[in-house]
């Protein structure tokens, strides 16, 4: 059981690293964090298509792994 978890938690590791390396960055510079405020007040959509679902992946993966953190360590 502790090494079939074990290596369950590597490799949701692996994919959890590789989702949010591919996620875009929220601002460019500092033109960016100036400029962010206002795209968000006027409506602009944050997540659309392809973010949306790497973000939603992220956070499933996220849980994922902290549950079987969780599960390791109660195991041991």
């Amino acid at each position: 059981m502790n090494t079939a978890l074990t290596i369950l938690l590597v490799i949701i590791s692996i994919l959890l690293i590789i989702v949010v390396v591919l996620q875009p960055g929220k601002s460019n510079g500092l033109s960016g964090a100036i400029s962010g405020g206002a795209e968000e007040l006027f409506g602009k959509q944050k997540a659309r298509g392809l973010e949306r679902i790497l973000h939603r992946t992220t956070i499933v993966l996220a849980v994922i792994f902290f549950a079987i953190l969780i599960a390791l360590g109660f195991f041991l």
